[in-house]
């Protein structure tokens, strides 16, 4: 991956296929770029094939050279700002922290001020990783705005690195619990499909066995009640949005996911039954292992109140 060179990145590959579509022969290889961006790359002529911009329809070929040219962000004024946050555990570091239900994890379009960034700016002031840049500072993995629940930040960049690492090659160890529609007989199961962007709904996951990458959820039912059912899922991969897209793929869509499950019901949420219950990784830097639980938080347990009432 090569120079950056007027405040863009300049990355070359090789391709070592025939046949795919070269935006979605891009997104697999550039995994933390989304088909969408990739393809927006495209349409504005910042990718190149043996030299000649191309569209986004181009089929590659075996050998061919291929040039992708990143722009650097638009650097945004992120202002820190004094948002109470639960800290679970803190070194010079690392920090793990407890996401409450309903904050975006970093700035985007529409988002702004009131994320997860602005109250680690504050909190943290400077020490944060800078790898992410300015919108993402200390950011390693995300979770939805309506997931709640366990999430780590790298402080310095030395632990950002190694946490990234962990997080490529799945050895982070993380344990959500969700309230799904409809009761499961099974007592335990695996879904091995794999998940790429929605074929006509561009802002949404899918199942999708031609462009998707590798996605695999483990679920465990912890208890049944008369139309629902409370399962653990523990993620072997982190595809976006994967145990909600998993578990509507299987016919268990999880109660308040109007995205992938039903758009209406009684519960009236705001949002997805889903929270990130545990998160254990080895220490980047001391080499420890370490767990962190977050508690259910309140609209989780109301929820399953009202669902052991009416059993």
């Amino acid at each position: 991956m090569g120079d950056i060179r007027n405040n863009i990145e300049e990355i070359k590959l090789i391709s070592e296929e025939n046949g795919s579509r070269i935006d979605a022969w891009l997104s697999k290889r550039l995994e933390k770029y989304s088909r969408s961006y990739i393809q927006k790359l495209i349409n504005d002529g910042m990718v190149s094939v043996n030299g000649s911009v191309v569209k986004a329809n181009y089929k590659v070929r075996i050998n061919d050279e291929i040039s992708v040219k990143i722009p650097e962000p638009e650097v945004l004024d992120i202002v820190p700002e004094n948002i109470d946050i639960p800290v679970l555990y803190e070194d010079e570091h690392v920090l793990v922290v407890n996401k409450p239900k309903g904050m975006v994890v970093h700035p985007a379009a529409g988002n702004y001020s009131g994320t997860l960034v602005n109250a680690l700016m504050d909190y943290c002031g400077d020490n944060l990783s800078s790898i992410n840049g300015v919108i993402r500072p200390g950011i390693v993995h995300r979770i939805d705005k309506d997931t709640s629940g366990v999430l780590v930040v790298a402080k310095s960049n030395e632990a950002h690195e190694k946490l990234s690492s962990m997080l490529k090659v799945h050895d982070i160890n993380r344990v959500y619990v969700a309230v799904v529609h409809g009761v499961i007989r099974e007592e335990s199961g695996k879904i091995d499909a794999p998940i790429g962007r929605h074929p006509v709904d561009r802002k949404k996951m899918a199942v999708n066995t031609k462009n998707g990458r590798r996605a695999v959820t483990y679920f465990k039912v912890l208890e049944r009640f008369k139309d629902a059912t409370l399962v653990e899922a523990r993620l072997e991969t982190g595809r976006t949005h994967q145990i909600r897209v998993h578990m509507s793929y299987i016919g268990y869509p999880i109660i308040g996911d109007t995205v992938y499950g039903r758009k209406k019901d009684k519960y009236d949420l705001g949002g997805q039954a889903l929270h990130a219950k545990l998160l254990g990784f080895v220490h980047p830097i001391t080499n420890e292992y370490m767990e962190f639980e977050a508690e259910l938080p309140d609209y989780f347990k109301k929820l399953l109140e009202d669902l052991r009432e009416n059993r």
